[in-house]
């Protein structure tokens, strides 16, 4: 009943973000509730073995970059340092723009200020990739959308 909620909440905010036209739909893919009881006890077990691994970052927020970004290419991970780097990803909807991202994880805590978002985006001007302004509120909403599946993640852990 939750994971439909924060899904609705997400696709909301998401909803505002015009200035990037590619969030709101390959970002809802990757929030989206759902899967069997399998795939859930699956995660739980993946959760739990995350929580074993030594990593230099806290475990939930690692998890839910990852799963938020799952959608774009990854040029780069690094668990010990925090860091996601994706490659430049458009939406196939809109060709003429594209974006790319690098996600910082700075702590083991599981704390808003233990994660930074930059994005970068390019518009396509006659063949040519231009840099374009990204709106602040993209990079809050998906800093947002990370720290509360991370949130999630951590309850199911100890709901157990």
């Amino acid at each position: 009943m939750r994971r439909p909620l924060i899904a609705a909440i997400a696709l909301s905010l998401l909803a505002t973000l015009p200035a990037c036209s590619w969030v709101k739909e390959d970002l809802s893919k990757g929030i989206s509730g759902g899967g069997n009881n399998k795939e859930k006890a699956r995660r739980k077990v993946d959760l739990a073995a995350s929580k074993v691994t030594t990593i230099g970052v806290n475990a939930y927020l690692w998890r839910a970059a990852l799963d938020t970004v799952s959608f774009m290419p990854l040029v780069q991970t690094d668990s010990n340092g925090g860091v996601i780097v994706t490659d430049w990803y458009s939406n196939p909807d809109n060709a003429a723009e594209r974006m790319k991202l690098t996600i910082s994880i700075l702590d083991q805590d599981l704390r808003a200020d233990a994660l930074r978002v930059a994005a970068s985006r390019q518009v396509n001007q006659n063949g040519n990739w231009v840099d374009a302004p990204v709106q602040a509120a993209t990079v809050q909403k998906l800093e947002e959308i990370i720290l509360t599946k991370a949130r999630d993640l951590r309850r199911a852990a100890i709901a157990g």
